[in-house]
């Protein structure tokens, strides 16, 4: 058993010291609440100019709540992960994407257990927030950390899954407010870190029986998400022939008061969760002998929706006697969520891929994304243009009046996210298609 007798657990206070180890859409906010709830925190990331922004108090990506308490930090961020010496929590928060088959690509979270566990002592707690599929934090995190840290799983080697919860730009739903589930490879590791989330949040903190059931939890959730949203965007690309408007369907149907809960179709799943989480349970199932039939089923129909989208755009255009090859199409959104920078698995590139195959001249634009935007400006996107495919329900374009298509000649309007008053659009003489509608 390693122990590191001289290393003080703290430097100059007694407050505790929390180290978080990757600082992107989920590990800074985490860092920067714990703060404000009274932990010292230090973040550590392998991107040297990650650390490098956050420690001039710069946001290395847009959230502007975020960006005021990061101004007011104290948090410094580095890239030695000898530093969690000190700390009596770690806490491990990188990204789980999937590999181009859709496998579950677990690099990240083994190199950051290789990273820490050099630097490991004993009675330090290590939670796994990061989303993977049920058997990692035990099969996986637990004989990395033991046998290069030399600590015992289970007596001196505390380790916990707490799955990250975040919802980037929601105003109610901020991080401290969100319920979480919590499972522990044993009693005292489940206690410590029921003990640390509970002094950050203001909301229920629930032990789950073990870390695989806590590894469950998140994967279900988001996997309920993708199957509720393959439902009806496949009502949509239904509707779509049978001349019924989903949207209006959909709203009449949540006038139901019990047994209906509302999602609605759009033009592709994107973000870190929904369209990649389901792949971890149906890859893990299928190891252990079992086909997930209709979650690979829903994850078929979401990933057609970016193909149907485009489609979209060549049935309106020949409704009007126009092509899609050579022509100028503004596609409005990278991002995968409204107002904000983050284009995790975003759907606008498949759209914009299929364009192309029809020999489109895409013309992407997104005020949150600048670097990928072919133009600097919404009216330089628009001009020229003979349609536009709106891929992001950015606030800005939620705004955009019929005139402002119609004064550059734009005649078709394809609104993948349904952010548009059909009604004000079709009475302005705009072919207008949105998704189902």
């Amino acid at each position: 058993m390693k122990t590191h007798p001289s290393r003080p657990r703290s430097i100059g206070t007694d407050r505790p010291l929390l180290a978080v180890i990757g600082l992107g859409y989920v590990g800074l906010p985490l860092a920067l609440l714990a703060e404000r709830k009274g932990h010292r925190v230090i973040g550590i990331d392998i991107d040297a100019k990650k650390t490098q922004l956050i420690n001039q108090r710069r946001m290395p990506f847009v959230d502007a709540r975020l960006g005021r308490d990061l101004e007011r930090s104290a948090i410094e961020a580095t890239t030695d992960f000898a530093r969690i010496v000190n700390a009596n929590t770690i806490i491990v928060c990188v990204p789980t994407p999937v590999h181009e088959n859709h496998s579950p690509n677990l690099k990240p979270v083994e190199s950051a257990c290789k990273a820490i566990a050099p630097h490991l002592t004993e009675d330090q707690l290590v939670i796994l927030e990061s989303t993977v599929n049920p058997g990692v934090t035990d099969g996986i995190v637990l004989p990395l950390l033991r046998e290069m840290s030399g600590l015992k799983g289970g007596s001196d080697l505390l380790l916990a899954h707490c799955p990250e919860r975040v919802n980037p730009g929601d105003p109610k739903w901020t991080l401290e407010r969100i319920p979480r589930v919590v499972g522990g490879l044993n009693n005292r590791s489940l206690d410590r870190a029921i003990a640390f989330y509970e002094s950050i949040l203001d909301a229920p903190v629930t032990p789950m029986g073990s870390v695989r059931e806590a590894e469950a939890v998140k994967v279900v959730e988001n996997a309920f998400r993708d199957v509720n949203i393959a439902f009806v965007n496949e009502l949509a690309m239904s509707f779509s022939r049978l001349g019924i408007d989903l949207v209006n369907v959909l709203n009449g149907a949540s006038t139901k008061p019990f047994s209906f809960m509302p999602h609605y179709p759009g033009c592709g799943v994107g973000g870190h969760c929904i369209p990649v989480d389901p792949y971890y349970l149906i890859e893990y199932a299928r190891k252990n002998g079992f086909h997930h039939t209709f979650l690979s089923l829903a994850r078929r129909i979401n990933e057609e929706m970016p193909k149907f989208t485009a489609e979209q755009v060549l049935f309106a255009l020949n409704e009007r006697g126009l092509p899609l090859k050579n022509t100028r199409i503004s596609v409005l959104g990278l991002s995968y969520k409204p107002d904000i920078d983050d284009c995790r698995e975003s759907p606008a590139f498949k759209v914009i891929e299929h364009l192309k195959e029809y020999g489109a001249v895409t013309v992407p634009y997104d005020p949150f994304v600048p670097d990928l935007s072919a133009v600097s400006s919404l009216d330089d996107a628009l001009r020229n243009s003979a349609a536009v495919v709106i891929t992001t329900a950015h606030s800005s374009f939620r705004k955009l009046s019929p005139d402002v298509f119609t004064r550059n000649g734009i005649g078709v309007v394809v609104d993948g996210r349904n952010c548009l008053s059909k009604e004000d659009f079709l009475g302005a003489g705009i072919t207008y298609r949105g998704i189902g509608r």
